[in-house]
């Protein structure tokens, strides 16, 4: 099987932005995956701090693996955007620039997945940690209770877990980049509850998050979130309203305790 595995290619995504502080960490996490047919795509946003220098520091050790862009963007997901395009591998996931894997066997465990030919994505488990403390343990989000009917109330699977063959992309379409927090959830509503896309979850904590990313950050964060998968509700064709969406925060409380 091994083999077989090998000739699968994965594509690995991270947009940066004056990321310095946290880019060494996501790159090593990336060379320490014991997958080795992946290609790493960074995509800058034109920084203004050492990020080039990481990049170009670590590039020889990915041999010839390691495209990268710098240049000005509309933001995270035309930065996303941007490395699918460029993308040539079979499957394709993204790795935030303020995050790790888990452990080195993550894209192992993702790949025997895809031996299923019938399977067009996966996901699985990530957890949050202090952005100051990375061993201070915040919050555990599990994908294992997630069904496709779910969306209506604003669930989704945990998108850095996330991994999809290529062709979906094209086929149901990109990140809309007009979002400012939502295009995740956008783009699996498109893919998981219009379009149907056949789904497993795998349960393995794939990715270790610092806490106060892009959509995780106070309560200004939280409005602006229900109001995107509104405006995504109404322009998918998907009934829902503010008293459903509401549920899904009752639930997140439960993963606070949740070790």
């Amino acid at each position: 099987m091994a083999l077989t595995q090998e000739k699968i290619r994965v594509s690995i995504i991270t947009a940066t932005y004056n990321s310095g502080n946290t880019l060494t960490d996501t790159v090593l996490s990336v060379l320490s995956q014991s997958y080795s047919n992946v290609e790493y795509i960074i995509v800058d946003g034109g920084s203004q701090d050492n990020t080039i220098e990481i990049i170009k520091m670590f590039e020889c050790r990915f041999n010839g693996n390691l495209k990268w862009i710098s240049e000005t963007d509309r933001g995270l997901y035309d930065a996303m955007n941007k490395g699918i395009q460029l993308a040539t591998g079979d499957i394709i996931g993204v790795l935030n620039s303020d995050d790790f894997y888990t452990s080195q066997t993550v894209l192992s465990r993702v790949v025997a997945e895809f031996e299923n030919k019938s399977l067009d994505a996966v996901y699985g488990d990530v957890h949050f940690v202090k952005a100051d403390n990375l061993n201070k343990f915040v919050r555990y989000y599990s994908s294992r209770i997630f069904k496709p009917v779910l969306m209506k109330y604003g669930f989704m699977p945990a998108h850095p877990s996330f991994y999809c063959r290529k062709y979906c992309f094209f086929k149901y379409g990109l990140y809309k980049i007009d979002y400012k927090i939502c295009a995740d959830f956008d783009l699996l509503l498109r893919y998981v509850y219009v379009n149907k896309i056949s789904i497993k979850y795998i349960p393995l904590d794939m990715v270790t998050m610092r806490l106060g990313g892009v959509s995780t950050n106070g309560i200004g964060s939280h409005i602006r979130i229900m109001k995107e998968h509104l405006r995504s509700f109404r322009e998918n064709g998907v009934k829902s309203n503010v008293f459903m969406l509401s549920i899904r925060y009752l639930y997140k409380i439960t993963e606070f305790f949740i070790k």
